[in-house]
């Protein structure tokens, strides 16, 4: 694999105790990663990198700069008490219960290639892309419950979907015990449970949203491969967007901690059914001992789907 400049530059940012830090262990004698890590600090840095940065990973002072007045700017606009009138209808203003991340020289939460750029689509991918979208030309919006995508209908985000950073409920808990790692994800609370003992993947005909997670430690590398995914359900876009992935996707994690407060997460996408190549996204979780994760009853008093559907019956009244 490629060296990850991102990750270089971070680390080379560190203060020397940092550099020489050590990392905990159980009683058990496994790495310590135990605790709250909210993906809420990575909010605003993009999925893509522009394409003009190139290969350069890093903003500039005058790129970062910029990044820091732009926040400046949402910072004030969340001292907004009462939406504007004239402001288009919507569900978000006044913006204040949004969560907002910190200004970050992060070009890129994909990493690798090293133009930070997802890989093109395969010609079999393309074609879902494409049948979809014709789709949405000649059918009106919210013409059946499907046309939601799965994280909206209170099913799953999967798994990429349930960790990278979106405008809220960010919270991401690691819990441990002999011969395990568990995860839970605030948004949807859903939970993995990763074995450690080196037992292999269930049968090819269980499949899940979530997948079939094993894990192993390189060093103080928590390494985690799933498989078994549902294909044709969630994406790798923030909350499960995007074009879906295939149910024979081989996901890789690495989550090592690199300071008291930082796990650096690293993931590669590996699906030669939807992508031409395989690609990897990086950034840090940072821990956060005051985050409470809230339940999130998706379903209990949301009345969304009956509302978006009844409103597609009405529209469809109108000539």
């Amino acid at each position: 694999m490629r060296a990850r400049p991102f990750l270089t530059a971070a680390l080379l940012a560190l203060p020397l105790v940092a550099q020489t830090w050590t990392v905990p262990k159980t009683s058990w004698g496994d790495p310590d990663l135990q605790g709250l890590w909210p993906a809420t600090d990575s909010i605003g840095i993009p999925m893509q990198r522009p394409a003009q940065f190139g290969t350069r990973s890093v903003l500039t002072d005058e790129e970062f700069a910029d990044r820091e007045k732009r926040a400046q700017r949402t910072a004030e606009a969340d001292k907004q008490e009462f939406a504007n009138p004239e402001a288009p209808v919507g569900i978000n203003p006044p913006a204040y219960w949004l969560e907002r991340g910190k200004p970050s020289r992060q070009a890129s939460l994909v990493v690798d290639p090293p133009d930070g750029r997802i890989p093109p689509l395969t010609a079999k991918a393309q074609q879902w892309q494409d049948e979809r979208t014709a789709y949405r030309k000649t059918h009106p919006p919210n013409e059946s419950w499907t046309d939601q995508s799965y994280y909206d209908r209170c099913i799953s985000r999967g798994v990429m979907g349930s960790i990278l950073p979106v405008i809220y409920n960010n919270g991401n808990q690691i819990l441990q015990a002999p011969g395990l790692v568990i995860i839970r994800y605030e948004m949807i609370h859903e939970t993995r449970i990763i074995p450690l003992d080196g037992r292999p993947h269930v049968a090819g005909g269980v499949r899940s949203y979530m997948g079939d997670p094993r894990g192993h430690w390189e060093g103080n590398t928590l390494v985690v491969e799933t498989t078994n995914f549902l294909g044709g359900t969630n994406g790798i876009g923030l909350n499960g967007n995007g074009v879906p992935h295939s149910a024979n996707m081989r996901l890789v994690e690495r989550f090592t901690r690199i300071n008291a407060n930082t796990i650096d997460y690293k993931a590669t996408i590996d699906d030669p059914e939807t992508w031409t190549k395989p690609w990897t996204l990086e950034f840090p979780l940072n821990r956060d001992p005051k985050f409470e994760l809230i339940e999130y009853a998706c379903h209990e008093g949301n009345y969304a789907m009956i509302g978006i559907l009844k409103g597609g019956r009405e529209a469809e009244k109108k000539p």
